[in-house]
């Protein structure tokens, strides 16, 4: 914290009314504050908060805000080893992470939320609706690649008995087969049920 935020914040508490020049020196300086900690120091807090948390990446991102915030707070009234504020930050971040495991442990994590409860329903919606999209995108098919579909999924015939039927080589029905879920996966995926 600057000699200006601070000679703000002083006549804040004091009830003067601060110029607005001098918030807004202020505000410049804490912003410049907090982005050259971050530049130099968050990388590294980051990375210590994420390892400690069981790489909760976003539990970490706010850790490291509030330790920023921290020492935004305490300014000048820091006392810097030899090695700058590194130690400060690295012991409020690790503070920070052991009252977070603390409230861990004191709150264990509810293991079924209610908003992630699925409530089955006895009817047959989803299935109604399944065959009623399938039945749409068959319509985009050839009557080639509908008739090979039909044989060998709606039917359960094997390869022989499609081969024998329709009078091709065992590897055309194969490709045909191939070709023909290939054209019904782009028509699913047209209608937005895939993806």
């Amino acid at each position: 914290m600057s000699t200006q935020q601070a000679t703000a914040l002083a006549a804040e508490r004091a009830g003067e009314a601060a110029p607005r020049t001098t918030a807004r020196c202020a505000a410049a300086d804490a912003e410049r504050f907090v982005r050259e900690l971050y530049a130099e120091h968050g990388t590294a807090l980051l990375t210590y908060a994420a390892r400690r948390l069981d790489h909760d990446w976003y539990r970490a991102q706010d850790l490291v805000q509030e330790t920023a915030v921290r020492a935004w707070r305490h300014g000048p009234s820091l006392v810097l080893s030899p090695e700058g504020i590194r130690p400060w930050l690295f012991r409020v971040l690790r503070n920070l992470v052991i009252d977070e495991h603390r409230a861990r442990a004191a709150r264990p994590p509810v293991p079924h939320q209610l908003d992630d409860v699925v409530i089955p329903v006895g009817d047959d919606t989803d299935r109604v609706l399944t065959a009623q999209v399938v039945r749409e995108a068959l319509t985009d098919l050839t009557d080639q690649q509908r008739e090979i579909l039909h044989s060998m999924y709606f039917h359960g015939h094997s390869v022989d008995h499609v081969s024998d039927r329709l009078g091709i080589p065992h590897g055309t029905v194969k490709s045909r087969t191939y070709y023909a879920m290939r054209a019904l996966k782009r028509a699913l995926l047209a209608r937005g049920v895939l993806g």
